[in-house]
């Protein structure tokens, strides 16, 4: 490449913009996959394979689905940490391998900081919910049914290091209670042991939740989220009765350390777009989940403010993977 403004190092950093210029309008040249730390079936998945589509469409190019379960997500988090920094394999998850398990693991095999953030694609409601036989109506009469009835009642979570695991733990904390943790590979067999009585709380999707209520077979007693959400404005936030509580869930992409910023940008670019289709919006609602398509650099922002926030809760709760 010739250069025009030969100036030493300037000449090196037109080059430089130039070539990854170039490399962003050339990516994607070949099918991109998605690797998620959870199995098939899941709203994860549904969500991926949702973004999937209108990158492909955006890109001409497929967009494949991998399953890497297991480990608490740290499996599918070192296949991407190890891929190659092309931007042909990015890492779709929540927020257990990207912010939470270096802090709940003694060692994994990944740094999470390194990760090249693409964007937080959307944000969701976590629900306490219980089973119908729970003698309680409210919040407040389930925190006194569990504080007189300690270690009899157990919770459901989507396996250690999860939302609804930590979420659990936070609210036995600043409750007082001791509510047992029953850890599953996953939301589904969690919530379906929920629903057939084998255990009695989880922290579960409004999607999952929801129909369920309506038929009386779980209460909806309180949300993560630090307030109410307008759609259900007779549920309390949970902060309200037990301050400093939250537990929201959220799902970021992130690519392999060294993927240039151009195609995070790139990637970015189109999911930004996507997340403002009306389509995308009413499927995101069915599935519990509000819209955000953000920039690299506000997904690094949350991830950092996540990473303390977890960090913290992890120390004062004493969690540990099972």
């Amino acid at each position: 490449m010739t250069c025009l403004l030969n100036y030493g190092m300037r000449c090196v950093a037109l080059s430089t913009v130039l070539s990854l210029s170039a490399l962003a309008q050339e990516f994607p040249s070949k099918p991109v996959k998605f690797i998620l730390p959870v199995p098939p079936g899941a709203g994860t998945d549904t969500m991926a394979r949702l973004i999937g589509e209108r990158l492909q469409s955006a890109t001409g190019q497929p967009v494949l689905i991998e399953h890497r379960a297991g480990a608490g997500g740290n499996l599918a988090a070192e296949a991407v940490y190890r891929a190659s920094p092309d931007g042909y394999t990015l890492l779709f998850s929540g927020q257990a391998t990207l912010v939470i398990n270096k802090s709940l693991y003694g060692k994994i095999n990944y740094d999470p900081e390194a990760f090249v953030p693409i964007s937080l694609i959307a944000s969701g409601l976590s629900v306490l919910t219980v089973n119908a036989r729970v003698p309680a109506n409210s919040l407040v009469q389930f925190i006194a049914y569990a504080r007189a009835n300690p270690g009899k009642l157990n919770y459901a979570s989507s396996g250690s290091g999860t939302i609804p695991h930590l979420g659990a733990e936070l609210f036995n904390t600043l409750a007082g209670l001791k509510i047992v943790h029953v850890p599953y590979k996953g939301m589904a067999p969690a919530f379906s042991d929920l629903l057939g009585g084998q255990v009695d709380m989880m922290f579960a999707g409004l999607s999952s939740a929801l129909p369920q209520s309506r038929e009386g077979k779980v209460r909806m007693l309180g949300i993560g989220n630090e307030k109410r959400t307008p759609a259900f404005p007779d549920l309390p936030a949970i902060a309200e009765v037990l301050p400093g509580f939250g537990a929201e869930n959220w799902f970021g992409l992130v690519a392999p350390p060294g993927t240039p910023a151009a195609i995070a940008n790139r990637v970015s670019g189109v999911i930004a777009t996507a997340m403002k289709q009306n389509d995308v919006i009413a499927r995101l609602a069915t599935l519990g989940f509000d819209p955000i398509g953000s920039t690299p650099a506000e997904l690094a922002v949350m991830m950092r403010q996540e990473s303390d926030r977890w960090a913290k809760v992890i120390r004062s709760t004493g969690a540990k993977p099972e």
